[in-house]
């Protein structure tokens, strides 16, 4: 598999890491480097770990995993993005702020925003190709564009000093990113 083929497929896997990130970015207010950190090494580890275990497992595993993946990453982010849209309407004196790059929040989103490099390293070994290379640029491509995402998120989130509309969109886009996931998993073409 040539160098081009995997930077796009890693670009894709990123999207919902970036997006998850701007959604974070909008929640900190005081963004600084160990949040950035963080999310970002948190992220791009799971996207590059995801890939490895997908491979290890090889064929025989897949079968059982692909029929729930895609429910798991939408049940982890409901969770997470319902949890934003209450805090959002909780009185300021009660709200206590849940850093999403600390704790179980941010191991919950490295999960569901890398399940589906799961599903790349299955791929990839039935395709018989190296994984190392492929990992490397997974990793590191999520990583980037969590970076990018959170400055993006929290300079919006700031400037336009949203505070509940921002926690309410980010919890929403959350949502909405564990309902495209159930889309493009067919889901919904049984009710339809």
């Amino acid at each position: 598999m040539d160098f081009i083929t995997i930077l796009f497929i890693a670009i894709a896997l990123a999207m919902d890491a970036f997006a998850v990130a701007v959604t974070a970015g909008f929640k900190i207010r005081d963004l600084n480097s160990r949040h950035v950190f963080r999310l970002s090494w948190h992220f791009g580890l799971f996207q590059a770990i995801m890939p490895v275990i997908g491979w290890y497992s090889g064929l025989t595993v897949v079968n059982l995993i692909e029929q729930y993946d895609h429910w798991i990453a939408f049940l982890l982010l409901l969770w997470v993005g319902a949890g934003m849209v209450k805090e959002a309407f909780t009185d300021e004196d009660d709200k206590k702020f849940t850093d999403p790059t600390r704790g179980k929040r941010l191991v919950m989103l490295s999960i569901a925003t890398s399940i589906d490099a799961l599903a790349v390293g299955f791929s990839l070994a039935a395709l018989k190709v190296s994984i190392i290379l492929p990992v490397i640029i997974i990793g590191l491509v999520a990583l980037i564009f969590t970076i990018i995402g959170l400055v993006i998120g929290n300079r919006f989130s700031s400037s336009a000093r949203t505070g509940k509309k921002a926690e309410i969109i980010g919890g929403v886009v959350l949502v909405c990113i564990g309902v495209k996931i159930l889309y493009e998993h067919h889901v919904f073409d049984t009710f339809f």
